[in-house]
């Protein structure tokens, strides 16, 4: 087996739920289920648009330190708790996967962890 490689935030989920920000096994990176979640708060409260971009950006920096970049992410998966919003995360998917255009999946979901939390994303990147 490869070496593994464990990327951690330091969000305080990561130790009350025991998981890694990212993993890299190989030349495959799974970054986990990421959300808005800053230590003071929800970034972008009431804004998917703005919570989705928050995310990816958070996704990157955890790529980076994996030594992978949205590049070569081949899926994404979104978790939203209201899916008539699908718009804004898709103007932000845009964004940042134009031109990649990786496989992807959104579904509505009831609940996040936090009520003010609108989106979850993950990511698979193969380098």
């Amino acid at each position: 087996m490869s070496d593994r490689i464990n990327i951690s935030s330091g969000a305080k989920w990561e130790s009350i739920i025991g998981y890694s920000r990212a993993v890299r096994v190989g030349n495959v990176v799974e970054v986990s289920g990421t959300t808005a979640s800053t230590p003071e708060g929800i970034h972008g409260k009431d804004n998917v648009y703005e919570q989705s971009v928050f995310i990816f950006k958070k996704i990157e920096v955890a790529l980076a330190e994996a030594g992978a970049s949205l590049a070569n992410v081949v899926r994404t998966r979104m978790y939203v708790t209201d899916i008539s919003q699908w718009e804004g995360i898709a103007k932000a998917h845009e964004q940042f996967f134009g031109n990649i255009k990786p496989a992807s999946s959104m579904v509505e979901v009831s609940a996040l962890i936090h009520p003010d939390m609108l989106i979850e994303i993950e990511v698979t990147a193969i380098i």
